[in-house]
């Protein structure tokens, strides 16, 4: 593994909350994640994985430590760049889909493209659509949201992230509204995507069976990285 490529790196990445006490939360984190990676980061409720992923998607700037993307140092970048970096390079899933109502769901997957801007209308709903196929759900493609089930909503949410193509998706419990047979279903889209369009993937979970079936374990306790 020597030659992979790092994707991402956090390096003695440290977290306070001051309400009303200081508590650290994270505490000198320190791992990096190549290229083609599928990882699962868990651990118990309150052990800091999801303020982990939060600091790591950008959207948490209040930190000690660096976070590197590509080799790119996000630390200390302004909002706006922050911004387009999430929008470009980072894809998100997480627990509730986060869907807007208003739109259909090819026009939901779009959002992310038509704001980067980088290509035609046109193209981006041939790129939507793209993404619709590869997760089975092109069908649906002129449906409202609210037409949907659960598993589907998240498999739009899913086709949403790949949009930009970016470099890491972070997934923040994507499995932990849904029931087993759509778990299964939702890990085995991040596999075939792990598999087949060398994907990379953080995915912070409670569910040990998705955990276990990953290709790494990061395990956190009390701030701190206990294994992986």
């Amino acid at each position: 593994m020597s030659n992979a490529t790092v994707i991402l790196e956090a390096r003695k990445i440290s977290k306070y909350f001051h309400d009303p006490l200081t508590v650290q939360v994270l505490n000198e984190v320190s791992f990096s994640v190549n290229a083609g990676e599928f990882i699962a980061v868990i651990g118990k409720s309150g052990c800091g994985k999801s303020t982990l992923l939060y600091v790591l998607s950008t959207m948490d700037t209040d930190y000690e430590g660096n976070v590197f993307l590509k080799g790119e140092n996000l630390k200390g970048k302004k909002d706006t760049e922050l911004a387009k970096i999430r929008n470009n390079s980072i894809g998100f899933v997480f627990q509730f889909h986060y869907l807007l109502n208003e739109f259909t769901v090819i026009k939901n997957v779009m959002l992310p493209g038509l704001k980067k801007g980088e290509f035609s209308e046109k193209e981006v709903e041939h790129r939507a659509y793209e993404k619709l196929r590869i997760l089975g759900i092109q069908d649906e493609a002129l449906k409202m949201p609210n037409q949907l089930s659960g598993g589907q909503k998240q498999r739009v949410a899913i086709a949403r992230a790949l949009i930009n193509n970016p470099l890491i998706i972070m997934g923040d419990e994507p499995t932990g509204n849904l029931d087993k047979k759509n778990s299964d279903i939702v890990f085995n889209i991040f596999s075939d995507l792990c598999k087949d369009f060398n994907q990379t993937l953080l995915i912070v979970t409670h569910d040990m069976e998705f955990a276990h079936k990953t290709q790494r374990i990061i395990e956190m306790e009390d701030g701190k990285i206990i294994s992986g």
